[in-house]
């Protein structure tokens, strides 16, 4: 089948949009993107990487807090929600999903082998964040 991008901002993506831009320090690179295919609604959420920590929470438990909302709202509007986390601030400077609750997890898996070693404090942050997101990855949600 053939999918859909949608340019109108819907009811689903203002409600995610304003969880995630009163959670981050930098609200202005919040951005959602809206797919719609044969498994339901993909929403893509892409922050700045040094928000990425706060939309992700400890051991995943905000990202976790947004798809419980998500499930309860397709459940109000009869739709079947999944929220992908992009990881924006890769090494080699290309985006990755990093945790989706579709059923086809993305095989692509941040190790710590392709974190390069960095001197100073927010890239040090960004390749913890990076991991965490990798281990997300294995959960089933």
């Amino acid at each position: 089948m053939k999918e859909q991008k949608t340019t109108v901002t819907t009811i689903d993506q203002q409600f995610v949009e304003y969880i995630v831009k009163s959670l981050v320090s930098n609200p202005g690179a919040v951005t959602i993107e809206r797919r719609i295919d044969e498994k339901g609604v993909l929403l893509e959420l892409t922050v700045d990487p040094e928000d990425l920590g706060r939309v992700i929470g400890k051991r995943g438990a905000t990202a976790q807090s947004l798809r419980t909302l998500l499930r309860a709202l397709g459940t109000k509007n009869d739709a079947r929600y999944n929220l992908k986390i992009v990881d924006n601030d890769q090494p080699n400077d290309h985006p990755v999903a990093v945790s989706s609750t579709t059923d086809d997890q993305d095989d692509t898996q941040v190790t710590d082998d392709t974190t390069p070693v960095v001197a100073d404090e927010t890239s040090e942050r960004a390749a913890k964040t990076r991991k965490e997101l990798a281990d997300l990855d294995d959960l089933d949600i």
